[in-house]
C-alpha cells in the first residue's frame, strides 16, 4: 500500500484526450518524513507515523518533542501535523525516511480521507433532507418545521433514540473511494485528482491506494 498527505488546494476542470470536460481537485503533495515505526511485537499493530510541514519550536509542547527527539542528525521534529497509516509491511521503512510524490502514478486508483465542511447548527430540512410542513390550510410558520417527534404508540410518548432533529452538520471525516489520479507535478509537488475531494481550502488530505 501506497500513503501520501496532501493539502487541498481547489477544484478545476481539464479536457480529456477525447474532448470532454472532466472535474479535478488540486492537491499540494508536501515531502513527509517517517517519525515513528510501529511493530506488532511492540504496540500490538504495524503502523508508520508520518509528520508534515514544520512550525516554531515554541508553540510544540514538551511530549512532542519528546517524541521526536530520536530522529536521525539532520531530521528537523518540529512537524505542524503527525498522521498514522496502518501496513502489514512495515520492512521497507526506517525512521527518519522522506516519502516523497514520485511513489505515485498517473492512473493510480485510489482512496481518499479528509474531514467535511463545518456548516454550523442546521434544521432538519438542510440536515436530513426533510420536505417540512404545509404550505396551505391556515399553516403560517410551518415550512421548516420537524413536525411531531412524540408518539403515544412508538416510545409511550417518548422521542425515541435515533430521531433525526435539527443539530450540528459537517466536520465529519469522509473517505472517497476509488478515485483515480489524473496528472501528477513532481517539479510543483501537485496532484490532479478526478472528482471532488472532502474538506475546504488547506484541508489536509489522506491518500491511499487500494
Amino acid at each position: 500500500m501506497k500513503f501520501i498527505l496532501a493539502k487541498k488546494v481547489n477544484m478545476t476542470q481539464i479536457f480529456g484526450e477525447d474532448g470532454a470536460v472532466q472535474p479535478v481537485t488540486v492537491l499540494n503533495v508536501e515531502p513527509m518524513t517517517v517519525s515513528q515505526i510501529k511493530t506488532k511485537e511492540k504496540d500490538g499493530y504495524g503502523a508508520v507515523q508520518v509528520g508534515i510541514g514544520s512550525r516554531k519550536e515554541k508553540n510544540i509542547s514538551k511530549s512532542e518533542k519528546g517524541h521526536t527527539k530520536n530522529l536521525p542528525e539532520g531530521v528537523m521534529g518540529n512537524f505542524a501535523s503527525l498522521k498514522e497509516f496502518r501496513m502489514k509491511d512495515i520492512s521497507t521503512l526506517n525512521k527518519g525516511d522522506k516519502i516523497l510524490l514520485d511513489s505515485f502514478a498517473v492512473g493510480d486508483q485510489i482512496n481518499v480521507s479528509a474531514i467535511s465542511k463545518g456548516k454550523g447548527f442546521q434544521g432538519v430540512v438542510k440536515r436530513h433532507g426533510f420536505h417540512g410542513g404545509p404550505r396551505s390550510h391556515g399553516q403560517k410558520h410551518s415550512e421548516r418545521e420537524p413536525g411531531s417527534i412524540g408518539g403515544g404508540g412508538r416510545e409511550g410518548g417518548k422521542v425515541a433514540k435515533g430521531m433525526r432533529m435539527a443539530g450540528r452538520t459537517g466536520s465529519d471525516r469522509i473517505t472517497i473511494k476509488n478515485l483515480k489520479i489524473i496528472g501528477i507535478d513532481n517539479e510543483n509537488n501537485t496532484m490532479l485528482v478526478s472528482g471532488a475531494v472532502p474538506g475546504r481550502r488547506g484541508t489536509l488530505v489522506e491518500i491511499r491506494t487500494n
